[in-house]
């Protein structure tokens, strides 16, 4: 099993900047990819950014240029830098760890962003 508990979130103006933890536990050894998702009120979730263990990674044409995914291994943490947010930014973000698929979620942080 693997635990993931994230942080972070909160309410920000429009234009302004978040920083989303991820802090992974128990059986990471195996995880190939952890990756942020986000869900907002009447939505379906969707994949915000991935990064693999070799580091690369993907983001969502929206959030490009604009979200930063990154990694300390040491820490066994993800983040998730968020600029210049908007409102559409507003939603419940997930941190997710995939193994065969995206295996593992956390519970989920709100971020709200004000115009």
């Amino acid at each position: 099993q693997v635990q993931l508990v994230e942080s972070g979130g909160g309410l920000v103006q429009a234009g302004g900047s978040l920083r989303l933890s991820c802090a992974a536990s128990g059986s990471i050894l195996r995880i190939n990819a952890m990756g942020w998702f986000r869900q907002a009120p009447g939505k379906q979730r969707e994949l915000v950014a991935i990064i693999t263990n070799g580091g690369m990674t993907t983001y969502a044409d929206s959030v490009k240029g604009r979200f930063t995914i990154s990694r300390d291994n040491a820490k066994n943490t993800v983040y998730l830098q968020m600029n210049s947010l908007k409102p559409e930014d507003t939603a419940v973000y997930y941190c997710s760890a995939q193994r065969t698929w995206w295996d593992y979620w956390g519970q989920g942080t709100q971020v709200t962003v004000s115009s």
